[in-house]
C-alpha cells in the first residue's frame, strides 16, 4: 500500500514548502513533543520495499528549541481518507535522518494495524 505524503509546495523542483504548511507542522511538533522549532530544509524521500514504492513524499526537517532528548524533528503529512494525518518523529537513534524517520513511522503504523 503506497503512502503518498504531501504538502502544498511552492516550488516542486527544489521542494520548498509554503509557510502555512510549515506553521501547521510546527504546531504539531509543539503539541506532540512540547518544543518549539525552526524549519531547516525540505527533503524528498522515496521508500521502497521489495521493489515496490511504499512511501513517496517530502519530509520537513526542523531544529528543536529546548527539547531535552532531541535536537531535530522530521515532520510531514499524509492524506488518510478525507483528512490530513500529521507525523512528527524525533531524531533519536535509530532515527538519524529523514529516511530513517519515514521507516520508523512505517514500522509503527504497521504494528498499530496488527493490533
Amino acid at each position: 500500500m503506497l503512502n503518498q505524503a504531501h504538502g502544498p509546495l511552492l516550488n516542486l523542483s527544489n521542494a520548498v514548502a509554503n509557510k502555512e504548511y510549515i506553521v501547521r507542522l510546527q504546531l504539531v511538533i509543539h503539541q506532540l513533543h512540547g518544543a518549539g522549532s525552526k524549519h531547516v530544509e525540505s527533503v524528498p524521500v522515496l521508500e521502497t520495499f521489495r521493489g515496490q514504492t511504499v512511501w513517496d513524499g517530502v519530509v520537513e526537517v526542523f531544529d528543536l528549541l529546548n527539547h531535552l532528548k532531541a535536537k531535530q524533528c522530521y515532520a510531514w503529512s499524509c492524506r488518510d481518507g478525507l483528512e490530513d494525518e500529521f507525523t512528527a518523529v524525533l531524531e533519536i537513534p535509530p532515527v538519524v535522518s529523514p529516511e530513517t524517520a519515514v521507516r520508523a513511522s512505517i514500522v509503527a503504523d504497521s504494528k498499530k494495524r496488527k493490533r
